[in-house]
C-alpha cells in the first residue's frame, strides 16, 4: 500500500501528458469546435477538468490544516485507498458537470497552450501537497461528497484522476474526429 498517493500523482501526470499528446497538430479553431449541439468542444472538456480539482484542492489542503491532527491520532488505522470507478457506471449523473462550467468556450476560447499551462501548474500543486504529507494520515482525513459520500483524502485523489481520465477519454475521441 506504501506508495499509492505517488502512484496516482504520476497517473495524473501521465493521463494528462498522453491527451496534450493525442492534440498534437490540432489548431486552435479545432480545439472550440463543439462536435454537437449542447455538447463541450475539447477546450471546454479541458477548462472543466481544471476547474473540478481546483475547486477540491483548498478543500483538501483545509481538512488537512484543520483535521490533521485528527489524522495523525488515527493513523494506525485501515483505510481504503482505491474506490470502483463510478464515472463508467450507467447509473452515475453525468448531468452534475454544470456546477463547473468552463470558464472559456467557442465565444471566450484561449489557445491550447494556456489551457496545457494550467492543467500542468495546478497538477504540480497538487503534486507539491500529496508527496510530502504521511499517507496513513491521509487515509485517515475524510471529506463528503454528495456522490462519493465519506472519502479520505487518498481516494479523493484518485477519485479525481478517475473524472479527468473519463473526460481526456472523450478529448482524444474528439481530437480523432477532428483529424478525419
Amino acid at each position: 500500500m506504501a506508495n499509492i498517493v505517488s502512484k496516482y500523482l504520476d497517473l495524473l501526470d501521465s493521463q494528462r501528458e498522453s491527451t496534450f499528446t493525442a492534440l498534437n497538430g490540432l489548431t486552435d479553431a479545432q480545439l472550440w469546435e463543439r462536435p454537437a449541439l449542447k455538447e463541450w468542444s475539447i477546450g471546454e472538456i479541458l477548462d472543466h477538468n481544471y476547474l473540478l480539482l481546483a475547486s477540491f484542492l483548498p478543500v483538501v489542503q483545509w481538512i488537512w490544516k484543520w483535521g490533521g491532527w485528527y489524522g495523525r491520532l488515527r493513523r494506525k488505522r485501515p483505510y481504503k485507498t482505491d474506490i470502483e470507478n463510478l464515472y463508467r457506471s450507467s447509473k452515475f449523473p453525468q448531468w452534475v458537470g454544470f456546477m463547473w462550467t468552463p470558464r472559456y468556450n467557442t465565444r471566450k476560447p484561449v489557445p491550447l497552450e494556456a489551457l496545457k499551462t494550467e492543467l500542468r501548474t495546478l497538477h504540480k500543486k497538487v503534486r507539491q501537497f500529496y508527496e510530502s504529507k504521511d499517507e496513513d494520515v491521509l487515509g485517515n482525513l475524510y471529506l463528503y461528497d454528495p456522490l462519493f459520500g465519506w472519502c479520505n483524502l487518498i481516494v479523493t485523489l484518485r477519485i479525481g484522476v478517475y473524472h479527468d481520465q473519463l473526460h481526456y477519454d472523450d478529448v482524444i475521441k474528439q481530437a480523432a474526429q477532428c483529424r478525419r
